[in-house]
């Protein structure tokens, strides 16, 4: 008797080995394949773009906030798959043949937090924030997201997102993270001016002179590298400028943007 049980046992077991090979392939393609997800048109056809000018609260002028080049990659190191850094998979990376160092999803997790944690964001300025990585995947974030405040817990929800395209809140249907489709620009709001930041931009400004020059009926879509080198070259960004004679993390470049914009809207 103990041997047929073993035997059926050895089956199952196969079973179910044959179906988390699936899921790993499934995740495989996560990793290679998930811009053409991103666009497929069947992802997200029943959840178009945010319609910014109907949802604008009083006919307010807020914010939209795109992070460009997202170090947001997804490998399987081990038996896990992982959302690539260079504090903890540094040797993987090199053995992989790949530079650590512009491997730092830690920027965007703290760019999130600066403009969600921001009075701009608790005054309902904030319109909608989008985030594109560096293989190309859109993403939403809605602005009423608490970002966790620890990268961990932060890299496990960007690891869920873009293995099931999606997160919803407790309980609801209301999708707090969702993959989108290209292009950001059919998200943007019409009337509105979008500015591009870089360091090397020859148009050095004082952020809040700028900010108080557009019309108070426009709304603004900043552009900003979520990335460790490099820039940002969009055709659609109208301006570029740079708002400090200095190199600053994206973090800092958002929280003087919102600090402009307090001035402007008398946010206290």
């Amino acid at each position: 008797m103990p041997r047929p049980f073993g035997v059926k046992a050895g089956k199952k077991r196969k079973k179910r080995e044959e179906s988390y090979d699936k899921e790993v392939e499934e995740v495989e393609m996560v990793k290679e394949e998930l811009p053409a997800a991103a666009t497929n048109a069947t992802v997200e056809d029943d959840l178009p773009g945010i319609p910014i000018a109907v949802s604008d609260q009083n006919n307010r002028s807020g914010a939209v906030f795109v992070l460009e080049k997202a170090s947001l990659e997804v490998a399987k190191v081990g038996k896990t798959y992982q959302i690539l850094n260079s504090e903890d998979h540094a040797n993987f990376l090199k053995k992989h043949n790949k530079n650590p160092a512009d491997y730092r999803p830690d920027i965007v997790h703290q760019a999130l937090l600066m403009i969600l944690d921001s009075p701009l964001n608790k005054a309902g300025r904030i319109r909608a924030v989008y985030v594109k990585t560096e293989k190309g995947v859109l993403f939403e974030v809605k602005p009423h997201v608490r970002i966790p405040r620890t990268y961990k817990r932060f890299a496990g929800i960007m690891l869920q997102l873009l293995q099931k395209l999606s997160i919803s809140a407790a309980g609801k249907r209301d999708k707090l993270f969702r993959v989108v489709k290209n292009p950001v620009t059919q998200y943007l709001p019409l009337n509105s001016r979008k500015i591009g930041f870089s360091f090397s931009s020859e148009k050095l400004v004082d952020i809040q002179k700028y900010v108080d020059a557009v019309k108070d009926d426009s709304s603004f879509v900043f552009v900003v590298g979520a990335m460790a080198h490099g820039k940002v070259d969009d055709e659609y960004v109208e301006d570029y400028i740079s708002i400090s004679g200095y190199p600053m993390s994206a973090a800092w470049c958002i929280a003087r943007i919102c600090e402009g914009l307090h001035h402007k809207w008398s946010v206290l």
